[in-house]
């Protein structure tokens, strides 16, 4: 295996940080133990749940299932379930490959408990989601959580750490066909791709703030953000004040947002819809995704408590998905009890959700609509069947972010997230960053007064579209087939 954890991009590392990068490796070994040379069988089963809708098909290394992958038109979506964004975007590429005549195969590196790889990246999971909670406390997110996602993360040193760790990820690809192209939506999947001796791999690089953490050499790096396209090509402050060694200027590529055919497909009728509710004063559709970390769970509150006057007087719907965490969901209601009784639960029954999400298109909907689903994929993707018939995203500046619906971001869980909401309202599709709860309820207070907010926004995704904006997901899939020829 190539050092990469020595030189990235021919910038040189300390051999201080190559030797703390290989005791990390060796620690991960003692905690978890080396599978490094151990053949793990490939199975192939149809995904339950986005199966149909995306033609995802699972890689799994245990069960049954045949190993037939198609090696004429298959593509792999590598990625791990860090969150929900991972996943998320991944669906995006599956989406796309799908419509444009490809098969998509999901490989997530945090799914086999039996491999050393996702008994590190669960760890590593854990250490991120106990973060993300204790970030609630303002000296210990002023000190520790913001400057670790802004600064720590963007260091080389750290992706000479996880280039390390990639080490042992690389296993789970073993038995998988080296000629096959992966996506990874996560930089793990990418840099173990690489090191397994895929041929072909692509990096899709989630945030649009520049860091080492999202750099796996030997792939082709791909942006949504062109005001990251110079903090990439020359690796800008990833070395403290030194200036980097640049990027390969062909192993960087701005393709536009990550997003799903579904979406984009009718997406300026969508809002149209959405600038007809408003003129014929129907009540205004919020979506709420709630995170299981618990971490804005106060804003959240804030929130529908403050609409409750609206929803009750049909000038307000809510959406909330508290996505695979029920507590959350149980938590609001015994804080607002008149919540509940203005709820309907779609819980568990991922059709009846499904057919909601289609019927509310062209439908009326009123009152406040609750779901949550044990299944991570469906956790994840009712947001998805949800955002067509809804008028207004209310989200942190996360992945989210690049999601072509008008946006109202509440306050950022790492200060990695804050340049999402800057370029959203750049581009005119979402609000600034509310960093506080009476700023957020200001904001809720003018998409409903105000007459020319969401339609304005609305046309900005119109003219966002009509310059292949949100096309991001098919520029990936071209690429990471376009590098067989």
């Amino acid at each position: 295996m190539a050092q990469r954890s020595e030189n990235i991009f021919g910038n040189v590392m300390p051999k201080k940080v190559v030797k703390k990068a290989v005791k990390t490796r060796m620690k991960n070994i003692r905690k978890f133990g080396d599978d490094t040379l151990k053949s793990y069988p490939v199975h192939l089963r149809k995904n339950p749940v986005i199966g149909d809708c995306l033609g995802v098909t699972d890689i799994r290394l245990e069960g049954e299932g045949g190993n037939d992958f198609n090696l004429d038109k298959g593509i792999i979506v590598g990625n791990i379930r860090m969150g929900f964004g991972h996943y998320r975007i991944s669906m995006a590429i599956a989406s796309a490959a799908k419509s444009m005549g490809y098969e998509p195969y999901w490989l997530d590196l945090n799914s086999f408990p039996e491999t050393t790889c996702t008994k590190v990246i669960s760890a590593q999971n854990d250490l991120y989601s106990l973060g993300s909670r204790l970030s609630k406390n303002p000296i210990f997110n002023k000190l520790i959580w913001e400057p670790l996602n802004y600064e720590g993360f963007r260091a080389l040193s750290y992706n000479a750490s996880d280039q390390e760790n990639a080490k042992l990820m690389a296993p789970v690809y073993r038995n998988i066909p080296k000629d096959i192209p992966v996506v990874g939506t996560h930089v793990w999947p990418a840099q173990a791709a690489v090191h397994a001796g895929m041929k072909y791999v692509v990096n899709a690089i989630p945030d649009n703030w520049p860091m080492g953490l999202h750099l796996a050499e030997g792939s082709i790096h791909t942006i949504q953000c062109k005001n990251a396209y110079m903090g990439y090509r020359i690796l800008n402050g990833m070395n403290g004040k030194k200036v980097c060694h640049p990027m390969p200027n062909d192993s960087l590529v701005y393709t536009g947002h990550y997003i799903d055919h579904e979406l984009v497909q009718d997406l300026v009728g969508d809002c149209n819809r959405r600038m007809d509710r408003k003129i014929k004063g129907e009540p205004m559709r919020f979506l709420l995704t709630i995170g299981g970390a618990g971490a804005q769970k106060e804003i959240f509150a804030a929130i529908i408590k403050h609409l409750l006057p609206a929803i009750r007087a049909k000038k307000a719907a809510l959406y909330v998905n508290v996505g695979d965490y029920r507590n959350v969901w149980e938590e609001l209601c015994q804080e607002i009890p008149e919540m509940r009784r203005l709820a309907t639960e779609h819980f568990m029954n991922f059709a009846d959700a499904g057919k909601f999400a289609q019927e509310a298109i062209d439908g009326p909907v009123s009152g406040i609509h609750g779901f949550y689903h044990s299944n991570i994929f469906e956790a994840v993707y009712i947001t998805n069947l949800l955002m067509r018939s809804a008028d207004v995203l209310v989200t942190k500046p996360s992945e989210l972010a690049f999601y072509p619906i008008p946006k109202l971001f509440i306050k950022r869980v790492g200060k990695h997230e804050m340049w999402g909401a800057i370029h959203s309202a750049e581009i005119g599709d979402g609000t600034l960053e509310c960093r506080d709860i009476p700023h957020t309820l200001q904001m809720l207070d003018i998409f409903m007064k105000d007459d020319k907010l969401l339609s304005e926004m609305c046309e900005s995704i119109k003219t966002n579209h009509s310059i292949g904006l949100y096309d991001g997901a098919y520029k990936v899939v071209e690429i990471a087939m376009g590098m067989k020829k």
